[in-house]
């Protein structure tokens, strides 16, 4: 078989079962021998929605995701969705035809490009190591957690190469999606035992690399009397435990912040920790105690001095913690909690009652700005929140409206929320929904736009008619880049470059082939309850045209970073 034949059989044989691409000469057969050896292909309509696709993919399913685009402009076209997948340390395989020729129109320093984003540049450089060189990018994404772009030069794939089988090489790559959990040193976990017995006010916050450890931190947090809380890329983490926080940072309730901020020991677990999870360090009391536990060591203290930085394991690291604490007599009492012990920690009574009171967003009170043909997108959300099944799978796009997704609509557990916002680009939600969607087709996929992002992402409406999902995609709309808006507006800028004419997003996606409704007022969201009822075989674009006269306060926190 070829280069490019092997390469697709390897990665099939080692565990990939979903790839997302746009087809080129430069990954026609890589792409077809993918599909040979049992992965599914999904075809975007542009590179950009290919790339991010497989990050949600990966994201929401736990697998290596697979991109597979053509060379130059294949590749160019899918930075924007590398970037995010890259900083985001999604495990990711592009592969991309690569013209080694200076002279060819094709030619560009792929090598530079990905490097460029964080990504890692590999390459398949003759047919005698091609098995090898793909087992080299499929451990390093899933090892290192790393985006991989695995260039294959046009006259490289064309070699043939002897197919030997993978022998034991398969059997040790797919080890590598489990590796043996990492503990910190013996010293470093008695030291976060001892700062857990003596907080009188801890705070647990979870990131993503602490999605897989929800039994091991609310067992941990049980024995110490700690609340819960996530960032935003871990929403639904805790969802169902009395002590759970939400998220934290910028879409936090008032009370998730004023709890947060009045902590007196705050570990991040597999959380950077960054200006959005710590509202630019104010949620940070100053004289709380700061602790961060990651795999990565790098990661410890880069957004926020910490007094204890462990590198592990999220699970593995709470549970080693929660036996040290076990083994000392200052702490037997805290396993009485779960049979109705004493009050201790952060857990009372009235705390407790405070959570279920106000711990979430429909509970927040408010004035409805809503009239004259537009509905507040807090009394859109919270409609939806109510008519749509629980069941869910939620993803946001960025802007000034993203926030009311985001903190309005709840979602069943950390696998109900998709969030690609590293790099913060626009224009990503939609492709976002749908390899999210393609992860977990239990559940109903719901897309939350701007117009803006819509509109950079429309073509991606066909795929969603093609695939059949019964997504539900709603179009935050104001008719403007609403946070360039509401950022320069207020100083007397002219805006004539960031506000736009009306666009029918009903009539569009009608001609995609959606169902569709316009919202301008509660009474509308019973299309949404018709469309509900089923069948469902049809998409539905939800045109919510949304008040537009202030910013989001969650925008004014975001600009206060740039």
């Amino acid at each position: 078989m070829i280069v490019a034949e092997a390469v697709g059989r390897v990665l099939a044989e080692v565990g990939a079962d979903t790839a997302f691409g746009v087809v080129g000469s430069g990954n026609f057969h890589v792409t077809n021998a993918l599909v040979e050896h049992g992965v599914r292909f999904v075809a975007a309509r542009h590179e950009g929605g290919a790339a991010t696709m497989a990050d949600a993919y990966a994201r929401m399913s736990g697998k290596v995701g697979i991109v597979s685009v053509h060379q130059g402009p294949g590749l160019t076209n899918a930075m924007t969705g590398i970037a995010e997948a890259a900083k985001s340390r999604t495990p990711m395989i592009v592969l991309t035809g690569e013209a080694t020729d200076v002279r060819s129109n094709f030619h560009v320093d792929q090598d530079a490009l990905a490097a460029a984003v964080g990504a890692v540049p590999l390459r398949v450089t003759a047919a005698g190591g091609a098995v090898e060189d793909t087992l080299s990018a499929y451990r390093t994404a899933v090892r290192e957690r790393r985006t991989v772009v695995l260039n294959l030069p046009l006259d490289v794939q064309q070699e043939t190469v002897p197919w030997r089988g993978l022998i034991g090489e398969s059997l040790v790559v797919a080890g590598a999606v489990d590796p043996a959990f990492s503990t910190p040193p013996a010293a470093e976990i008695d030291a976060l035992a001892r700062l857990l017995a003596k907080a009188r006010r801890p705070v647990f916050i979870a990131g993503r690399g602490a999605r897989h450890a929800r039994a091991e931190l609310e067992e941990l947090a049980a024995a110490t009397g700690a609340l819960l809380a996530t960032s935003a890329v871990a929403k639904g983490l805790f969802r169902g435990s009395p002590w759970d926080l939400d998220v934290s940072g910028g879409f936090a309730t008032p009370l998730a912040a004023e709890l947060i901020r009045d902590a007196d020991l705050v570990v991040g677990w597999g959380c950077a920790l960054n200006m959005w999870t710590t509202r630019h360090g104010r949620l940070i009391g100053e004289h709380t105690t700061l602790v961060q536990v990651d795999v990565d060591q790098s990661a410890l203290g880069v957004h926020r001095p910490v007094g204890l930085g462990l590198v592990g394991d999220t699970a593995a690291t709470a549970r080693t913690t929660l036996h040290a604490l076990e083994s000392t007599a200052a702490t037997a009492l805290h396993a009485l909690e779960s049979t109705g012990g004493p009050e201790r920690g952060y857990r009372s009574a009235e705390v407790a009652g405070r959570i279920r009171a106000e711990g979430r967003w429909q509970a927040v009170r408010y004035d409805d700005e809503g009239g004259d043909g537009r509905i507040d997108p807090r009394t859109l959300t919270i409609g939806l929140d109510e008519l749509l099944p629980a069941e869910r799978i939620v993803a946001v796009d960025s802007g000034n409206f993203m926030g009311y997704p985001a903190m309005f609509l709840d979602v069943p557990d950390e696998r109900g929320f998709c969030f690609t916002q590293a790099f913060q680009s626009i224009g990503l939600g939609l492709a976002t929904a749908i390899g999210a969607a393609l992860a977990r087709p239990d559940r109903l996929p719901v897309a939350a736009l701007g117009d803006g992002g819509a509109l950079m992402g429309i073509a991606e409406f066909e795929t969603v008619v093609r695939l059949g999902l019964p997504m539900v995609i709603v179009v935050y709309d104001d008719e403007a880049y609403g946070a360039e808006v509401h950022h320069f507006g207020p100083h007397g800028h002219p805006l004539g470059t960031v506000t736009f004419p009306a666009a029918d997003f009903a009539a569009i996606a009608t001609g995609y082939g959606f169902a569709a409704v316009t919202v301008t007022g509660p009474g509308d969201l019973a299309g949404v309850a018709e469309w509900l009822k089923g069948p469902r075989d049809r998409p539905l674009l939800v045109h919510a045209k949304v008040t537009r006269e202030r910013g989001s306060w969650w925008l004014e926190e975001a600009f206060k970073g740039h």
